[in-house]
């Protein structure tokens, strides 16, 4: 039988779950950091439409006061002119975002279909796909993002329920273009 000490060997802190999980979960948005090309198809139920959009999402991490809180911000823009936006005001052609990890999830400053903070809870399928689950309003949304291909290439499928009512599926291709 061993024996370990859980006091030998704590060098980071006095809550070591939270850093492993921290550290995890640092690990694989560390991965996502970069420049993608977003090609995207939306089908929409009230449109009774699918729509395909291609467009450009840059990921950075930003440096954070705690070394145990790490920072993100999303920005996104299309990669041209679509009418897709015009159609569809609810949803933003381009924006910014920034969030942050703590514990199992991401606190957003806002969210996609709203200007509302809230929380995303994450589980972590693998090491390569972790799934984001959030309500704010009355939406549900759920996020599957799985990398391939040594990180160059992303596959997100996206559910998102209002009032109860799936009303938009959208299926993302993401190919990394810069580092």
């Amino acid at each position: 039988m061993v024996v370990i000490n859980p006091k030998k060997n704590l060098h980071f802190g006095e809550n070591p779950p939270e850093i492993n999980l921290n550290s995890n979960l640092k690990r694989w948005f560390s991965r996502n950091i970069g420049l993608w090309k977003s090609n995207r198809t939306y089908f929409l139920d009230e449109a009774q439409k699918t729509y395909n959009l291609s467009m450009n999402i840059n990921i950075q991490a930003l440096k954070s006061k705690s070394e145990w809180e790490s920072h993100y911000k999303f920005t996104w823009y299309p990669e041209k002119k679509y009418n897709f936006f015009e159609e569809n005001p609810q949803y933003k052609e381009r924006g910014e975002m920034h969030a942050f990890l703590k514990g199992h999830q991401l606190k957003r400053e806002k969210f996609y279909l709203s200007n509302d903070e809230g929380i995303s809870n994450i589980k972590q399928v693998d090491e390569h796909e972790m799934i984001f689950e959030s309500s704010y309003e009355d939406w549900y949304i759920l996020e599957h993002t799985r990398l391939v291909d040594l990180d160059n290439f992303r596959f997100r499928v996206i559910y998102s329920w209002n009032k109860n009512k799936l009303k938009i599926v959208e299926n993302h291709h993401e190919i990394k273009i810069i580092k």
